[in-house]
């Protein structure tokens, strides 16, 4: 398989904000771009000239060849003249648009969607297409809202005039320490290194109730107050979470000396204190288990809350 960054096009100002995100990512990692736009078969009646094999529809009205042709060429000249040098192709695909996408998905070592956006301090609109390819995706599918730009993914410079260019935000991962996968840790030491980026590291974890919650009337000799969580358990296990954290992390430090790495172990879900992280990072990931329910594909808790509430890029990389 040849190693490629795609991004889903279609003419609107998310897809475009996609597809500028994918160009950037794949000079980052040294690949060729591919715009790809699905060829719905919508239009009015129409033909081919048997002459010159050109499409040809009633006057005035535009065939979505027409269309597809249009919004590619554009988009691939703006990027040209943006990102001098980068290796760009353009696809029409026939289909529907989850079909080609699905499609594509197996394909790209990225694939990047674009998605409106809720507000400023809002997640995204995820909608039933992107959800479909994300949730069925076999490889890193990655959302763009709407607006996103280069300068959104640089930290503020001192004295805040503005985005400092060159020194980018942190890569924020969501760590599942029951599921610690390679692919996942692997995208996100990756994603890190080649932005020159720091990685930060969120696990969320909660204090089991049976070890924890101490009624006041079960020692009333040392219960100091009402019922309530014991500190002394609570400090044990959160230094059991940190040390499994670490653990989990070593290799990864050892294969990516470079990426300099923040441990964070939170008490509570972890979809919202990634939503929160997502505030000053460039890129939040989290892990996506590929599994088959009765009524399909779906994706979990996590992935779901931090779709609809981060306010930068998501990256889904799915693993088994």
């Amino acid at each position: 398989m040849s190693r490629i960054v795609i991004a889903g096009v279609d003419g609107s100002a998310p897809s475009l904000a996609a597809a500028d995100w994918a160009a950037r990512e794949a000079l980052l990692r040294g690949l060729p771009l591919k715009l790809l736009h699905a060829l719905e078969d919508w239009a009015p009646l129409s033909g081919h000239d048997p002459m010159t094999g050109v499409v040809v529809a009633p006057s005035g009205v535009t065939t979505p060849e027409y269309e597809a042709e249009r919004i590619l060429g554009e988009v691939s000249e703006q990027l040209r003249l943006r990102h001098p040098g980068l290796e760009i192709g353009t696809e029409e695909a026939n289909g529907r648009p989850i079909k080609v996408l699905h499609a594509a998905a197996k394909e790209a070592e990225v694939l990047a969607l674009g998605s409106r956006r809720l507000g400023a301090l809002s997640g995204f609109v995820v909608g039933s297409v992107s959800m479909s390819v994300l949730a069925g995706a076999e490889r890193p599918v990655v959302l763009v809202r709407a607006g996103e730009q280069a300068e959104d993914e640089c930290q503020a410079a001192p004295g805040g005039s503005g985005p400092q260019v060159g020194a980018c935000r942190d890569v924020v991962l969501g760590l599942d320490l029951a599921r610690p996968c390679d692919e996942l840790l692997a995208y996100a030491f990756d994603a890190a290194a080649s932005r020159g980026a720091a990685l930060r590291v969120v696990h969320g974890w909660t204090l089991p109730s049976a070890f924890a919650y101490v009624p006041a009337t079960l020692d009333p000799v040392h219960s100091a107050g009402p019922a309530g969580f014991d500190p002394v358990h609570s400090a044990d296990l959160a230094a059991r979470e940190t040390e499994a954290l670490a653990d989990a992390l070593r290799p990864w430090r050892g294969k990516f000396p470079g990426v300099r790495v923040e441990e964070q172990c939170v008490v509570g879900q972890a979809g919202d204190h990634l939503a929160d992280a997502s505030a000053d990072a460039s890129l939040v990931v989290v892990g996506q288990r590929v599994r088959r329910s009765a009524i399909g594909f779906h994706i979990g808790p996590v992935a779901h809350a931090v779709l609809h509430h981060a306010t930068a890029p998501v990256a889904v990389v799915p693993h088994r």
